[in-house]
């Protein structure tokens, strides 16, 4: 039933343009579906290929470029104007977001879940993390999206009395307590580009993914890059084999000593 409505909300209006951004199956068929002439990234430029195929208008994007690049030329081309040279302006403001403590009370968000095991920060270098600003006296919040989230966040906060769980909220809700924090410590996920569209300082880390294709974009970012040998490797699972103090191993080059002067830093700012 849900299918069958949402399709149906789908189809009410005709559109001049769906422009699909993704370049993947699932994508290029939601654009398809809905009413209007369709466009995306030629063949040599989808994440998945045959996708091309269900557009009317296909544009060539260069593939080393950063994803928000790449998207802005896709959508000049498509529409007719010249691509943007200027920074990327969200739209956001943080005032327009309510808060999560009173003014002036700061705190630190760790987002320490993403869907991907490969991008996955050592539990260890996050206990290590907190027991950092736990010397500073600063209350730590912890987001989750789903139960294995939940769980992972409460051994973070077991026998922390500086860390709060937070309960499941709203996008928007959520969206608050990033953009009224001190400064957040984020791997490689939609959250954190969320962060980085209040010019929240923030510390991301990325092993599995490289931050010049899809790293955050905005004000006081920091980008702290794993440096081993088979990264990044863009995989979802973590294949390496061999020796490793760590898993995923390519973060043992991004320690918590690494991670905490990075943040001290955004703090003291």
């Amino acid at each position: 039933r849900e299918v069958r409505k949402t399709l149906s909300e789908l189809r009410l209006e005709r559109y001049d343009h769906v422009i699909d951004a993704q370049g993947l199956y699932k994508s290029a068929a939601i654009a398809r579906l809905a009413r209007g002439k369709t466009a995306g990234y030629a063949p040599d430029s989808a994440r998945e290929p045959l996708a091309a195929r269900l557009y009317s208008q296909r544009t060539s994007v260069p593939n080393d470029l950063h994803a928000i690049d790449r998207g802005r030329i896709l959508f000049a081309r498509t529409l007719g104007y010249e691509v943007p040279d200027t920074r990327p302006n969200y739209g956001l403001s943080k005032e327009d977001f309510p808060r999560a403590r009173t003014p002036g009370e700061p705190y630190l968000v760790f987002n320490h879940a993403s869907t991907w095991q490969s991008k996955a920060w050592p539990e260890a270098y996050w206990r290590e993390l907190i027991g950092r600003a736990a010397v500073l006296d600063l209350q730590v919040l912890v987001p989750w999206g789903n139960a294995e989230e939940q769980e992972q966040a409460n051994r973070l906060a077991r026998g922390n009395d500086t860390v709060e769980v937070l309960p499941r909220m709203a996008l928007r809700k959520l969206a608050g307590v990033l953009a009224h924090a001190t400064a957040v410590v984020s791997v490689d996920t939609g959250l954190g580009h969320l962060t980085a569209a209040f010019g929240t300082p923030a510390v991301s880390i990325y092993g599995a993914t490289d931050p010049s294709r899809t790293g955050t974009v905005g004000e006081n970012q920091h980008h702290l890059r794993a440096s081993f040998e088979c990264s990044p490797c863009f995989s979802r699972l973590c294949t390496y084999s061999g020796a490793a103090e760590v898993t995923p191993a390519c973060y043992a080059t991004v320690s918590p000593d690494r991670v905490w002067g990075t943040l001290r830093h955004c703090i003291e700012r």
